[in-house]
């Protein structure tokens, strides 16, 4: 199957290109690359159409090559896999979909953005796994610490929460003070939360693998750097694995950001 830039069938990168280490690079070239590796994240800006094409056209290509891929999806939390596995059998349409995993009460972004991508998960079949935690847990998390959950809310905490690593913590208090909190939030309570964020979803990575191939999608700010999903998940199991992200017009990237950047002209 041809799986190059433009092939029919392929949602087409457009004017972006792809650079690996600073330097461009082909398409087909980091296909290649993500052949080696058993975890491919592909980041992206929730609203961007074009980054979801982009995570579509991944997904393809890698399926093209092994049958046994899985999707994994920041989008669901894990009480609803159930839900996910009726979807990917095909015993589920839309609206069912939509009205068991209670999108739009959850994720609460346009169905429409990845619509493309689930419908091809369903009609090829592939397993789709759902990394998230409840939404209203980190929520809680954050303005009251852990200890204050129920138990039933702390049967969805990850078994290990790291809140040691020095780059993700700085980049954490950068985003803490961008917020005007009213209600006295504590910056270590607020740090808590986001690392029960990463560890949940990196613990359902590293539960998920089997023999095959997985790819993870999930916002830029979960896989930049490595230090949020990626890194924890590898700690878990040590499998290797590669990142995309997908920048936006106009946004100054670091080339250490990721494996692959996407770059729009």
């Amino acid at each position: 199957m041809d799986t190059g830039p433009g092939a029919p069938g392929m949602p087409s990168p457009g004017n972006d290109h792809l650079r690996a280490a600073g330097q461009p690079v082909s398409f087909d070239a980091m296909l290649a690359d993500l052949l080696t590796v058993a975890v491919v994240y592909v980041g992206e800006k929730h609203t961007s159409a074009a980054h979801h094409e982009v995570q579509l056209r991944v997904i393809r290509a890698l399926h093209a090559h092994d049958a046994r891929l899985s999707v994994g999806m920041e989008m669901f939390d894990r009480s609803y896999q159930a839900a996910l596995d009726q979807w990917s059998a095909g015993g589920l349409d839309e609206d069912a979909f939509l009205r068991s995993t209670h999108w739009y009460a959850n994720w609460r972004f346009d169905f429409a953005f990845y619509r493309d991508i689930l419908q091809y998960v369903k009609s090829a079949r592939i397993r789709l796994v759902a990394l998230n935690l409840p939404f209203n847990i980190p929520p809680k998390v954050r303005v009251g610490g852990i200890e204050h959950l129920s138990g039933y809310e702390k049967g969805f905490l990850p078994a290990q929460v790291d809140t040691t690593i020095a780059a993700h913590r700085e980049f954490a208090q950068t985003i803490f003070g961008m917020h005007d909190f009213k209600t006295g939030v504590k910056f270590e309570d607020f740090y808590l939360a986001q690392c029960v964020w990463e560890d949940v979803m990196a613990e359902s990575v590293a539960n998920s693998l089997g023999a095959g191939r997985l790819v993870v999608l999930a916002g830029n700010g979960h896989i930049q750097f490595k230090y949020g999903i990626p890194e924890r998940a590898f700690k878990r199991n040590g499998i290797p694995y590669r990142t995309i992200y997908q920048a936006s017009a106009g946004e100054e990237v670091d080339p250490s950001i990721a494996d692959y950047i996407l770059v729009p002209r």
